[in-house]
């Protein structure tokens, strides 16, 4: 790649928000590169669930179509790491793990988030399979089977009502978190028994959960719902003062933006779960494209006023 080129946008990140920006901007002629270091959050994930017309799509071919979309329309994709973002004159230079920069007008920063699971020996294993997080992504998969829910922070009460809705056999387990006495209200009322105390092992056999070590014994299970602390992969851009905030759900950090995407940083824009930590795969998406389509918008605007400066000189 010709790394002086001078880009309109750097994507970085090439998840859905990404992809999706990527392909709004160079449908609208604009010259961009997407770099994707090609670890995406879902990738444990078997499908992808809850998207319209695709839903059941395997992550890496939904990705690997969004790709082709970007190249159809003149995109460029590279694959590597973003270590370095920086101001450079009226833009930005982007330095990439091998040592490449690339130059942009603006920035589209789509990098996600990173789930952070609790320390407890079996569960990381299972993560996307008979680990889940989120009820509307995998909870249909799960439905009808014996569920753990562990309590890791104040939303994992809310957790264990959202599952109770796709099985009747529902066990909260107080790892670090109890419930409150309203809390404990509603579960009785809807049959969700509360185990006290942290969770030291998940434990396996023939690589599917059989149950979880409690204080008080071995809990039979077959499926464990935890919500991790989701943190902002967003280190490569302190150089620009973009720093991730506490989530005020409390679910973790996240880079702040208005409603378009735009940052607090003059030409960058941000999508998806590094911003939404609560967005699926067709939210992503969606808040790629507005964001694309928000970062056209400024462009044409300062287009049309270097125009005016060009015709005020003559």
């Amino acid at each position: 790649m010709d790394t002086a080129q001078r880009h309109d946008v750097v994507v970085i990140g090439g998840g859905p928000a990404g992809l999706n920006g990527a392909m709004m901007l160079a449908r609208s002629l604009r010259s961009v590169v997407v770099v994707d270091s090609g670890s995406p959050r879902n990738a444990p994930a078997a499908a992808a669930h809850g998207l319209f017309a695709r839903d059941g799509v395997a992550p890496a071919e939904l990705l690997a179509t969004g790709r082709g979309e970007v190249r159809r329309y003149g995109g460029t994709l590279v694959d590597g790491e973003v270590v370095g973002a920086r101001r450079t004159g009226d833009g930005f230079t982007v330095t990439l793990a091998d040592g490449t920069t690339l130059d942009a007008r603006r920035l589209l920063v789509t990098t996600g988030l990173v789930d952070v699971l609790p320390d407890v020996p079996g569960l990381a294993q299972g993560w996307g399979a008979d680990v889940v997080h989120c009820p509307y992504c995998h909870g249909y998969e799960v439905r009808d089977r014996p569920i753990a829910v562990l309590g890791t922070s104040p939303g994992s009460a809310h957790q264990a009502l959202l599952f109770r809705q796709l099985s009747a056999d529902v066990v909260y387990v107080s790892h670090s978190t109890g419930p409150t006495t309203e809390q404990r209200e509603r579960f009785d009322a809807l049959g969700i028994a509360v185990v006290d105390g942290p969770v030291s092992e998940v434990v396996r056999s023939g690589g599917a959960i059989t149950g979880l070590v409690t204080p008080t014994g071995v809990l039979a299970r077959e499926v464990v719902a935890v919500a991790p602390r989701m943190e902002a992969r967003a280190g490569f851009l302190a150089e620009l003062g973009l720093v991730p905030a506490e989530h005020p759900s409390g679910m973790g950090q996240h880079l702040v933006t208005d409603a378009t995407g735009r940052s607090t940083v003059e030409g960058v824009w941000v999508a998806g779960n590094i911003t939404d930590l609560s967005a699926q795969v067709g939210a992503a998406a969606a808040a790629g494209a507005f964001a694309g389509a928000a970062i056209n918008a400024d462009l044409v605007e300062a287009g049309a006023l270097a125009a005016l400066r060009e015709v005020a000189r003559l």
